[in-house]
């Protein structure tokens, strides 16, 4: 099996409006995302995914995310969890990578998304 990562960075506002504790008020973070793809065949130049637009599509998802208030995405449903925004950002990559090649969509495995550099939240295709 092989695998590939890629990484973006956004920086944007939430709250979680059901949680009780310092998270229930307008807080920010600086998220840090890593896609991952893997798949067992590789392509007759040796690569399972082109990186360069794996990123490119990761980027784009990040940067209309960047410098805004999640909470204001209905998609959250007002709790823009870590947990949440790993999903939304997953959901978004998939498509993008349809519209580049359907493989590549297929090879898309897990989305991580930091909060800080200790605390992670991962989306697995299931």
């Amino acid at each position: 099996m092989f695998e590939v990562r890629v990484e973006a960075e956004f920086a944007a506002a939430h709250f979680l409006k059901d949680y009780h504790g310092k998270c229930e008020n307008l807080h920010g973070h600086n998220y840090a995302v890593f896609a991952h793809a893997r798949g067992k065949t590789l392509d007759e130049g040796g690569m399972l995914i082109d990186f360069s637009q794996l990123k490119k599509a990761l980027r784009l998802i990040c940067g209309s995310l960047d410098h805004t208030n999640l909470n204001d995405l209905a998609e959250f449903s007002q709790n823009p969890s870590a947990e949440r925004i790993a999903h939304y950002i997953f959901l978004q990559l998939y498509n993008e990578m349809q519209k580049i090649s359907p493989s590549y969509a297929d090879f898309l495995y897990a989305v991580d998304v930091y909060e800080t550099p200790t605390s992670r939240a991962r989306y697995i295709k299931d």
